[in-house]
């Protein structure tokens, strides 16, 4: 008979209690590393912060708002929407045309309350757009949702009054007005704007998940029919939902408008809702944080990895890919599945596997790294009489050890890796089988 484990010696109750304050007081410790991490990149010669920094920052909370919006209707309601760019865009406008008025002092509002406002356009937008999506799920619900999103696109440019056409329509943030006195004209000010407002929103989108409404979407992501023999009525959870999904972008949307002072028809256009899913999916639609991962990443490689290569998208696309294929849980997910073996004390027995795992899969990487980025060049880069530096190395395409280093490392790496792969899921099952036993 087995000796009971120290785990196992703590009423239940008292384990449920300490899992959640644990991961609140993560998520407080990483509020607080973003509220200060713009000041370990101070320059106290010149007075000035990183601007690059502080722009991805930014780009960050808004598209931490935009994902997690996006989610009440993929992850919470199973709604598959292609175009929820356009409440982050029709927030956007109208902030636009609300610090003109303010400007102009046809609107007594601080600029705090900006992004409320933005919320509420969002929310009327949503009702309006929402009453013609919701009567419909699934493919059909999907379909129109990518009417809307053109529709709305081509309106930015056709409609000047409100849009402003391509050039788009701008204004200025310093309006003013403020509840604290701020005059928000540098960036650092505005990131701590984006910030708060950023943490509002998730902590109202997270009450919006324990709320009767999000268990009834939640049942009706699940199975529809049941929901409904149940008595609910699907369509006026796909309403709600909706509505308020809506709302939510266009916070974000008006944080945009502050951050740039000019909305374009960009910001309604479908790759902004593309990356909506990308976000969500590579994050993980069914788990809350999951789109904070999911844009965290995104907006790390749209910043930083399209200024090292001009395949980045080709990066992403791959990692996409290779997420829904292989991890369709996304990030959050794969963080869940490893949850129990940390509770048990059994992580220790998967570091030499994911070694194991992370030589080949290194290898794999640097292959196919190396064979976009040659090909990259030698269709793009070369025309325009630059230098491919790969790795720290000057490389010259047109020699043949560079493309067969490449292919080597991707080819070996990927049989490597393949092989090791398996040896995983026979110690991973062996994990999880005895978590199992001893539950049992």
């Amino acid at each position: 008979m087995n000796a009971p484990t120290t785990t196992s010696a703590i009423p239940a109750g008292q384990r449920a209690d300490a899992q959640p304050a644990r991961r609140n007081w993560i998520w407080f410790v990483l509020v607080i590393a973003a509220a200060i991490l713009p000041w370990f990149f101070y320059d106290w010669n010149t007075g000035r912060h990183s601007g690059f920094l502080l722009t991805m920052l930014s780009q960050m909370g808004m598209m931490i708002i935009f994902s997690l919006s996006y989610n009440m209707l993929m992850g919470q309601a199973g709604l598959l929407s292609f175009g929820h760019a356009v409440f982050f865009g029709l927030g956007g406008y109208s902030t636009i045309h609300f610090l003109n008025a303010a400007e102009a002092g046809s609107l007594p509002l601080p600029l705090e309350l900006m992004p409320l406002m933005a919320g509420l356009a969002g929310l009327v937008f949503g009702i309006v757009f929402g009453y013609m999506a919701a009567k419909q799920r699934a493919t059909a619900f999907a379909m129109i949702t990518m009417g809307i999103g053109e529709l709305i696109a081509t309106a930015a440019i056709m409609f000047h009054n409100f849009f402003g056409g391509e050039g788009g329509v701008s204004a200025n943030r310093m309006i003013e007005r403020s509840l604290f006195g701020v005059e928000y004209a540098s960036s650092i000010e505005v990131f701590y704007l984006i910030l708060a407002w950023t943490l509002l929103a998730a902590l109202a989108m997270l009450f919006l998940t324990k709320t009767p409404l999000g268990a009834m979407a939640n049942a009706a992501r699940d199975n529809f029919e049941r929901a409904q023999f149940m008595g609910y009525d699907p369509r006026r959870i796909r309403f709600l939902q909706f509505a308020l999904s809506g709302m939510f972008a266009g916070i974000g949307g008006g944080l945009y408008a502050i951050t740039y002072e000019i909305v374009t028809f960009d910001a309604v256009a479908a790759p902004l809702s593309a990356n909506a899913v990308l976000m969500t999916y590579i994050g993980g639609a069914t788990i809350f944080y999951g789109p904070i991962l999911g844009a965290t990443l995104i907006t790390l490689l749209q910043s930083g990895l399209s200024l090292l290569s001009n395949a980045w998208l080709i990066y992403v696309g791959v990692l996409f890919i290779s997420m829904v294929t292989f991890a369709p849980a996304g990030l959050a997910g794969m963080i869940q599945a490893h949850a129990p073996v940390s509770r048990a004390g059994r992580m220790g027995r998967l570091v030499v596997p994911y070694i194991r795992l992370s030589i080949p899969g290194l290898a794999t990487l640097l292959g196919f790294v190396g064979l976009v980025e040659l090909s990259s060049f030698l269709t793009i880069g070369e025309a325009q009489g630059k230098t491919l530096i790969l790795f720290g190395s000057k490389i010259d395409v047109h020699e043949t050890m560079p493309w067969a280093v490449a292919v080597g490392l991707l080819v070996l790496g990927g049989a490597w890796l393949r092989f090791e792969v398996k040896s995983f899921a026979l110690v991973w099952d062996e994990v999880t089988a005895d978590l199992k036993q001893r539950s049992v």
